[in-house]
């Protein structure tokens, strides 16, 4: 295990105000029911971190990985892996529902690989994408009400 100075601990824990790539800052596009949930999670605050530590600063992802997600795949039987597993299963979710390779693009954050990429404004049509979020929703069982989980922070 590497060891970290405190001002190294402190740079990766802080909250950066920059993007990797351009195609970072779009809209999430969120099924109703994800809507609802993640309304009931937020409350009635206005400010701060979505998800955080209980004083309030970002989440770690080794924290994250070594406290909750590795032990629920231990428990479920199924291979190790981290956060970047989220990422392939939503790709392979839109896929496996035949959206629009446009709105896959979109909705991952991809660049635009062709001309067509550019001509398409579906990404504009708000409407149209939350209706497809919708019928295909997040590819497995949402919880009606959030009941064990409450935000960490104020």
């Amino acid at each position: 295990m590497a060891l970290l100075s405190k001002s190294a601990l402190a740079r990766a824990a802080a909250i950066t105000d920059f993007l990797k790539t351009i195609n970072g800052d779009r809209e999430i596009d969120l099924p109703e029911n994800v809507a609802k949930l993640l309304m009931e999670f937020i409350g009635d605050r206005k400010s701060g971190l979505l998800f955080c530590s209980r004083n309030g600063k970002p989440l770690s992802q080794s924290n994250i990985l070594r406290r909750s997600l590795h032990p629920i795949l231990k428990k479920l039987n199924f291979p190790q892996s981290g956060a970047h597993a989220f990422r392939r299963f939503r790709e392979t979710h839109i896929r496996r529902n035949s959206v629009g390779r446009d709105l896959e693009h979109f909705w991952m954050g991809h660049g635009e690989k062709e001309m067509g990429d550019r001509y398409s404004k579906l990404r504009l049509d708000i409407a149209y994408r939350q209706d497809v979020a919708n019928s295909i929703g997040v590819g497995f069982d949402v919880p009606a009400q959030l009941n064990l989980v409450e935000p960490s922070c104020t």
